[in-house]
């Protein structure tokens, strides 16, 4: 039976005939290889975060308060890393998370299509942005066989809103996830001391560009002015959304919804209440406000008060050991974001394929290592907080 982890094996052999990894298997070479290849600009806007970035800080380092527990004397020379979501049986527990700029990452402008022939190759779902550089209908044809969610920014025209789903539906994807937390832009001061903002300069806007109840408000073609273009778009983008609106949401597609942004137990359980499919547990990085709590230590409480409901988790995961530790405190999946925006900049396709089987066997080894042969018994010892020196 093949294993994910057996990937290292795949690394030692071909190091026995010379050949090196192409591609770093840990995030901080994988960051520094990054940066050197995209550019300064996009390289800010990725990296960055709100404020003084504390919040995006804490979103990693607090995976280090908190530990898994081996179990030993348990065969778990087979492992079984599979999940059921929304009624798909998929082959991991992890998923890419939407990136607004993850187009412009790719050295051909088309990261869209990359991350979707990634997931396609690796089993991984993609969860596609609204903000993207090629339309959806373009990405779910590039998915195959593969899986795609569909990330939702809500626009202020109902009609529109409802136009971008209806294609998210014809194109394939599986899921509407609906982010919460970014009608307005975050404080994000490496962006603004650069007054570098890629959507006011008409990147990552094709959904919007080639949809046709956007086509209609513009009322001109966007080629004749697309500074016209941007503006409408800059007035639509950003509904605030109210518990109010999850009745119309339902009305408006037949997909699972998942809401993107709950870090508090209470909105979990009306969330739940309301009859969404799926709870997603995220702070967006720390990109979009400063001063919060690191996502992974609100996990536990939005599984709990979510009962049934499948929760989604991301914030700060970097490892395999990080997306083990989400995991064991019950997130059904788990969202890796910048490690992979990293791989499809140094290798495209290929890279972005490399981050996730990378992160897929260091988990894939610590269950083995660990004595948790499945998903549930990984769930079953669940975590413990580290106590440092002198705390």
């Amino acid at each position: 039976m093949a294993h994910y982890g057996d990937y290292q094996n795949e690394i030692y052999g071909a190091g026995l005939q010379g050949v090196r990894p192409k591609w770093p298997v840990d995030f901080k070479t994988l960051e520094a290889r990054a940066t050197a290849a995209m550019s300064p600009d996009l390289l800010s806007y990725v990296q960055g975060g709100c404020g003084d970035e504390f919040t995006q800080r804490r979103n990693t380092d607090a995976f280090h308060d908190w530990g898994v527990v081996p179990r030993m004397m348990v065969d778990a020379s087979k492992r079984d890393l599979s999940i059921e979501l929304f009624g798909l049986k998929l082959p991991t527990p992890l998923f890419m998370s939407p990136i607004g700029v993850i187009g412009m990452c790719a050295q051909d402008g088309h990261g869209d299509i990359a991350t979707a022939v990634a997931a396609q190759r690796t089993g991984v779902p993609v969860m596609a942005s609204t903000l993207a550089n090629d339309p959806i209908e373009k990405v779910g044809a590039a998915l195959g066989d593969g899986v795609g969610f569909f990330q939702l920014y809500t626009p202020r025209d109902r009609d529109l809103a409802e136009s971008l789903i209806r294609r998210a539906e014809t194109a394939g994807f599986k899921a509407l996830v609906v982010t919460l937390d970014t009608w307005v832009t975050g404080w994000r001061p490496r962006d603004l001391n650069d007054a570098n903002f890629p959507q006011l300069r008409g990147h990552v806007l094709q959904n919007y560009f080639t949809d046709p109840r956007f086509l209609e408000i513009l009322g001109k073609p966007v080629a004749e002015d697309p500074a016209t273009a941007i503006r409408t778009w800059g007035g639509l983008f950003g509904k605030t959304l109210t518990w109010e609106d999850l009745a119309w949401l339902r009305s408006a597609t037949k997909l699972p919804i998942v809401l993107k942004g709950i870090c508090h137990p209470d909105d979990a359980r009306r969330a739940v209440d309301l009859g969404v499919d799926g709870v997603f547990c995220s702070n967006h990085g720390g990109r979009q406000a400063n001063g919060g709590i690191a996502a992974i230590d609100l996990l536990e409480d939005i599984v709990t008060a979510s009962g049934n409901t499948p929760v989604l988790f991301d914030s700060g995961v970097r490892s395999g050991s990080d997306a083990a530790k989400a995991l064991a405190m019950g997130a059904r999946a788990v969202g890796i974001g910048r490690p992979y925006a990293y791989g499809l900049a140094i290798g495209g396709v290929d890279g972005v394929v490399h981050v996730l089987r990378s992160i897929l066997a260091e988990l894939d080894l610590l269950m083995a290592v660990d004595g948790f042969p499945t998903l549930a018994a990984l769930r079953d010892a669940g975590v413990r907080p580290v106590r440092r020196a002198g705390a």
